[in-house]
C-alpha cells in the first residue's frame, strides 16, 4: 500500500491566496477549506487509500521557547485565521485523519506519521505532500518521498541530494548553515548554500566539524540545527490500518451544504461507493 501525508496548513495558505489571486471583491468565508477538500477529494479519486492531514492548530510551538524569532502567528490576516479550525473539522467530516499541532508543528506531525508507516512491511512508499524544504530531512530511498504538487516533482534521496547537496539525514545541518527565513533563523553569516554542502561534505555533522570552522558560532549553529530537526515521537496512531479512509461521515453532507459545494458530497459518496 501506498500511505499519503499531506500538509494541510501549507495547503491551506495555498488555497487562500490562489483564490484571491484569480478572483475580485471580498475572500470567501471558507473557501480555502473548499478548496482543500477539493485537493484530498482528487487524491482520494486518484486512488489514494490512506491518508493523514498535518495542521497547525496554533502556529506558535516549543520551538519559540529556543528562538525569539521563530515564526509565529502574527501577521496572518484574520479571514485566513479563520479557517484554520472549520478545515480540521470537515476534514474529519470527510472521514479523513487529522493531527492538529498545538506544541509540535505539522511539520513533525508528518516526520512523525512517516517514521510511524515506514515500519510497516505491508507499506510499499510513503508520500509526503509538501515542497517544505523542513521534510527533506524524512526522505529515505524511494520508500519515503516528498512530493511538491506545484512542479509535479517527486523527490527521492538522489532528488534530495541534486536539490540541496546534501542527503536527506544531513538537512537539518544544511538548514542550520544557510538559515531559513519561513521559520524565523538566518542560518550563518557568510555560509550560503554551495559551502554549506561543502562543509557537511567534508566534515558531517555540524557536531563533527573541526572547532575552527564556526569558532564562537557553534552553539549558534547547534542551536538553528534543533530548531530545523523534525520530531518524530507523535503518537500519531499505532496501525497504518487506522487511516484508511472509509468514506465521509454523515456530518459532511452538513458541511457541503455550508461550503455551498454540493458537489463536494456527491464526489465523496462516489469514491466511497455509496449513493
Amino acid at each position: 500500500m501506498i500511505v499519503d501525508l499531506l500538509d494541510g496548513t501549507y495547503e491551506l495558505f495555498r488555497h487562500f491566496y490562489g483564490l484571491r489571486k484569480f478572483t475580485k471583491g471580498p475572500d470567501r468565508p471558507l473557501g480555502a477549506v473548499t478548496g482543500v477538500l477539493t485537493t484530498v477529494l482528487q487524491m482520494l479519486e486518484q486512488g489514494s487509500t490512506h491518508l493523514g492531514v498535518a495542521t497547525d492548530h496554533v502556529i506558535e510551538s516549543f520551538r519559540n521557547d529556543l528562538w525569539g524569532g521563530y515564526k509565529t502567528g502574527a501577521g496572518i490576516e484574520p479571514a485566513l485565521r479563520a479557517q484554520f479550525e472549520p478545515l480540521e473539522e470537515a476534514l474529519r467530516a470527510l472521514g479523513v485523519a487529522v493531527w492538529p499541532m498545538e506544541e509540535l508543528e505539522a511539520d513533525d506531525a508528518l516526520a512523525s506519521a512517516a517514521r510511524i508507516a515506514a515500519d510497516d512491511p505491508q507499506v510499499r512508499q510513503v508520500r509526503i505532500w509538501t515542497p517544505d524544504k523542513d521534510l527533506a530531512q524524512c526522505v529515505r530511498g524511494d520508500r519515503i518521498v516528498q512530493v511538491d504538487r506545484r512542479s509535479g516533482s517527486v523527490r527521492g534521496e538522489d532528488g534530495v541530494r541534486a536539490r540541496f547537496g546534501v542527503s536527506p539525514e544531513r538537512i537539518a545541518d544544511y538548514l542550520a548553515l544557510v538559515g531559513d527565513s519561513a521559520d524565523g533563523y538566518p542560518g550563518i553569516a557568510g555560509i550560503g548554500p554551495r559551502r554549506a554542502a561543502a562543509l557537511i561534505a567534508s566534515h558531517g555533522a555540524i557536531e563533527d566539524f573541526p572547532r575552527e570552522v564556526l569558532g564562537e558560532r557553534r552553539a549558534l549553529a547547534l542551536l538553528f540545527k534543533d530548531l530545523a530537526t523534525l520530531r518524530t515521537h507523535a503518537g500519531l496512531y499505532a496501525e497504518v490500518d487506522e487511516i484508511r479512509w472509509r468514506g465521509p461521515a454523515q456530518a459532511f453532507a452538513d458541511w457541503a451544504e455550508r461550503l455551498r459545494a454540493p458537489k463536494l458530497l456527491a464526489r465523496a459518496r462516489a469514491v466511497a461507493g455509496g449513493p
